[in-house]
C-alpha cells in the first residue's frame, strides 16, 4: 500500500517526468523526420529520373524500410495521447482535416510503389510514379504546416511559418533521400544526385531562417523563445551540419553525409520542442505541467517505455544491419 501510494504521488527516483516526456516525444518525432525522410527523399529523386532502371533502383533501394520507418508516426501519435491527452484532442481536433492531408499523402506514398510494380504498362506507371512522387512531397509538407500551426498557436490551418517549416522539411528531407541512395547505389545515379542533395541543404537553411523569422513576428512569445542561446546554439549547429553535409557528399563519404542530416533533423525538432517549451498545447494555453496524466499512469508509462523503446532500436538496428550496402542488380522491389 506504502509502495502504491508513492507512485501515486511521486515520479520515480525523484526524476522530472513531465519534462522527460516532453522531450521524449520530440525525439520520437525526429527519428520519424529522420528516417522516413530518407523515403520521402527518395520520392523527390524518383521525380528527377526518366530512365526506367533507375526509378527501379530507388524503390528497390527503400522497399525494406519505409514501412517500418512509419512505426515512428504511430509511436509519436499514441506517446502524445498517452502522456498530454488534452494536447492530442486540441491538437487533431483543431487540424481534423490537415491530419487527413497527412494519413492521405502517407497512404499514397505507400500505396503508389505497389501499384507501380503490378503492371509494366508505361501509362499505367506513370500515372502511379507521379503518385508515390505526391505523396513523397505532400507528407513533409502538410506535417511542416501542422508543426507551424502547433508552435504558433493560431487557430488558422495554414500560416506562413507552416508553409516555410513545410518546406524546410520537404528540402531536409530530399538531402536526407540523396545520402541515402547515394550509400545504396552506384553508377550515373550515385553520381548525378549529389547536386540534388546540395540545393536541398541549403535551401533547408534557407527555409528554416524563413521559418523562425515568421515566428518571430507572430508572437511575443516566440520571439523571445527564438532570441535564446540554445536555439542560437542549434541554428549555428545546423549550419555547421550543412556544410559536413556537402563536403562529406563531394568526397563520396555518403554515411557520414547520411548521419549529418539524420542529427540536423533532431536539431530542427529540439528547436520546435524549445519554442514551445513550457507550452504543450499554445492554442489552449495548455502547459507541459497541466497537461501530463496523472502521476501513477506517468510512472507506469515511463516503466513500459524504458523496457519496450530499447526492444524498437534493436529491431531497427537488427533491419538495416540486414539490408546494408548498395542494391544489387539482381534485387528488386
Amino acid at each position: 500500500m506504502t509502495d502504491y501510494g508513492t507512485l501515486a504521488s511521486e515520479p520515480l527516483f525523484g526524476l522530472p517526468l513531465p519534462e522527460l516526456w516532453f522531450g521524449l516525444l520530440f525525439a520520437i518525432l525526429a527519428a520519424f523526420l529522420a528516417l522516413d525522410g530518407f523515403d520521402f527523399g527518395a520520392g523527390v529523386v524518383f521525380a528527377t529520373r526518366d530512365d526506367e532502371a533507375e526509378r527501379e533502383t530507388i524503390l528497390t533501394a527503400i522497399g525494406p524500410f519505409w514501412d517500418g520507418n512509419e512505426v515512428w508516426l504511430v509511436v509519436f501519435g499514441g506517446a502524445l495521447f498517452a502522456a498530454f491527452p488534452g494536447a492530442y484532442a486540441g491538437l487533431f481536433g483543431r487540424n481534423y482535416l490537415l491530419m487527413f492531408g497527412i494519413l492521405a499523402a502517407l497512404i499514397l506514398r505507400g500505396l503508389a510503389p505497389e501499384m507501380y510494380e503490378q503492371r509494366h504498362d508505361e501509362q499505367w506507371q506513370r500515372w502511379w510514379g507521379r503518385a508515390f512522387v505526391v505523396g513523397s512531397v505532400g507528407a513533409p509538407l502538410l506535417l511542416g504546416v501542422f508543426v507551424g500551426s502547433w508552435i504558433t498557436g493560431s487557430g488558422a490551418v495554414v500560416t506562413v511559418q507552416g508553409v516555410t517549416a513545410g518546406l524546410a522539411l520537404v528540402a531536409l528531407s530530399t538531402a536526407l533521400g540523396v545520402a541515402f541512395l547515394r550509400t545504396k547505389t552506384t553508377g550515373r545515379l550515385h553520381d548525378e544526385i549529389r547536386r540534388l542533395g546540395e540545393v536541398a541543404v541549403v535551401g533547408y537553411l534557407l527555409a528554416v531562417v524563413a521559418t523562425l523569422a515568421a515566428s518571430w513576428l507572430a508572437a511575443p512569445r516566440l520571439a523571445a523563445a527564438i532570441a535564446t542561446v540554445p536555439v542560437a546554439v542549434l541554428v549555428v549547429a545546423s549550419i555547421i551540419l550543412a556544410g559536413v553535409y556537402v563536403v562529406a557528399l563531394r568526397r563520396d563519404q555518403n554515411l557520414v553525409a547520411l548521419v549529418a542530416a539524420g542529427v540536423a533533423t533532431f536539431g530542427l525538432s529540439a528547436v520546435v520542442g524549445l519554442l514551445l517549451f513550457p507550452l504543450i498545447d499554445p492554442a489552449a494555453g495548455l502547459t507541459v505541467e497541466e497537461g501530463i496524466v496523472s502521476m501513477l499512469q506517468l510512472n507506469i508509462m515511463s516503466v513500459a517505455a524504458a523496457l519496450l523503446l530499447p526492444l524498437v532500436v534493436t529491431y531497427f538496428a537488427v533491419l538495416y544491419s540486414s539490408f546494408r550496402g548498395p542494391v544489387r542488380t539482381s534485387d528488386s522491389y
